[in-house]
């Protein structure tokens, strides 16, 4: 899904499901970060192709990077998130742990769909690929973004009474 925000449902489901522990803009940019990596290859090859980044130790590693670069920006992405109702404090564990589960989960959802990917590299095979057709997924993201709007309206309303 190069430079899809279908990835973006189970980002925000998951960080309103598990808010405060889980850095919500991190698992944000984490769930769509691993995009880069088709996009490049689609404007610049003219297809996309889902590589090394779109394995879990792949991915792992962006993960790892990017809570690297993360943690300096908290200061600043905190007050942006505070403005949307959503306090919290975070840490290098918390940005890591995010990171990861942003990641990974990006290359689970992909994993039933390209044929390309080679989920546990260096093993290759994709042993998921068509478990789940396309829509299925496309469903699963959007769904998880309708369920995660309500659960973020919660934590205004309970942010306002505080």
């Amino acid at each position: 899904m190069p430079f899809t925000p279908f990835h973006l449902g189970p980002g925000l489901f998951i960080a309103m499901l598990f808010f405060p522990f889980i850095d919500v803009v991190v698992i944000l940019v984490a769930s769509v970060i691993i995009d880069i990596e088709p996009a490049y290859y689609l404007f610049v090859h003219g297809y996309a192709y889902h590589g090394f980044f779109h394995s879990y130790l792949g991915c792992s590693i962006v993960a790892i990077v990017l809570s690297i670069g993360m943690y300096p920006l908290r200061r600043f992405y905190l007050k942006v998130l505070d403005f949307f109702g959503l306090r919290q404090k975070t840490d290098l564990k918390k940005i890591l742990v995010s990171s990861l589960i942003g990641t990974n989960f990006h290359v689970l959802l992909d994993q039933f769909l390209y044929p390309e990917m080679t989920p546990f590299y260096p093993i290759s095979g994709n042993p998921l690929l068509g478990m789940f057709d396309i829509t299925t997924i496309y469903s699963l993201c959007i769904f998880m973004f309708i369920l995660g709007v309500p659960l973020y309206a919660i934590h205004l309303i309970r942010s306002k009474r505080r």
